[in-house]
């Protein structure tokens, strides 16, 4: 299979994400934030639709529709006292309706919105591995330079603020690149699937660890291991990529549990 381009160009994808998604899932599941995630996937769906209709890149309306979503989501939770969790099912409902909104209003078929809702790592290009590839350097750049303050609004905004620390701009930038590397992976494990990236790993590594640099070390081998091994199994009994890695990621966790109360 290494032979073909589109699988090569297929596994980089799936190695690459599989780092993003420990390394942001981490923070979003200390954070306690897995809802956001799944809020912002899903108001993508609204993005995409937009782009359909306008006949523009539905990828870029995505991202636009997807940051838009995570800072209205932030802005709504700490300048005007709603419940987040309140705020992330108004997102959600949201863009879930103007994306089916958007797609009835578009003339004709749209070909590629079953890879967008369900994924197919078999389509991704160069320039979507470059895409990815920037993000990924940028968002390993970041954690390496701030790890210490990252960890710190991960887990005590309200300490943050007593040491001046800037939380709050902290917050933001993280949940910008949360948004972005939903949009970035969209294409990869479709909306349905994404927010299982985000929390099946650290969740499986909490069972082995509690410290902040643990779990993530250990999810980003978890996601490897789950990600490559997935991928090349689909090509053997022929089911979809994207679903047969969470799938994998699934069983793993229910694995661990299983192991962590037998010990």
């Amino acid at each position: 299979m290494l032979e073909y381009e589109f699988f090569r160009n297929a596994l980089a994808g799936v190695v690459m994400l599989s780092i993003a998604s420990a390394i942001i899932g981490t923070y979003i599941v200390s954070r306690r934030l897995v809802s956001i995630s799944g809020g912002i996937t899903h108001a993508c769906f609204g993005g995409l639709g937009l782009g359909y209709w306008l006949g523009v890149s539905p990828v870029a309306m995505a991202a636009l529709f997807a940051v838009a979503s995570s800072l209205g989501v932030d802005h709504l939770a700490r300048r005007h006292n709603v419940r987040e969790d309140s705020a992330i099912a108004v997102v959600w409902a949201l863009g879930m309706a103007l994306g089916t909104l958007f797609i009835f209003l578009t003339p004709g078929y749209v070909p590629e919105l079953n890879s967008f809702l369900f994924g197919n790592v078999l389509t991704i290009s160069r320039l979507d591995l470059l895409l990815f590839a920037i993000y990924l350097v940028v968002l390993a750049s970041g954690f390496l330079l701030f790890r210490n303050t990252i960890m710190l609004c991960a887990f005590d905004p309200d300490f943050c603020r007593v040491r001046r620390v800037r939380a709050t701009l902290v917050s933001t930038a993280m949940t910008v690149m949360i948004a972005l590397c939903i949009v970035l992976t969209i294409k990869m494990v479709g909306v349905m699937l994404l927010m299982s990236l985000f929390s099946l790993p650290q969740m499986t590594a909490e069972c082995f660890s509690r410290r902040f640099s643990g779990i993530m070390w250990l999810s980003v081998l978890i996601s490897l291991g789950c990600s490559v091994g997935g991928l090349f199994l689909s090509t053997v009994i022929t089911v979809p990529c994207s679903a047969l890695i969470v799938i994998i990621m699934a069983i793993l966790f229910f694995a661990a549990r299983l192991i962590k109360l037998c010990a």
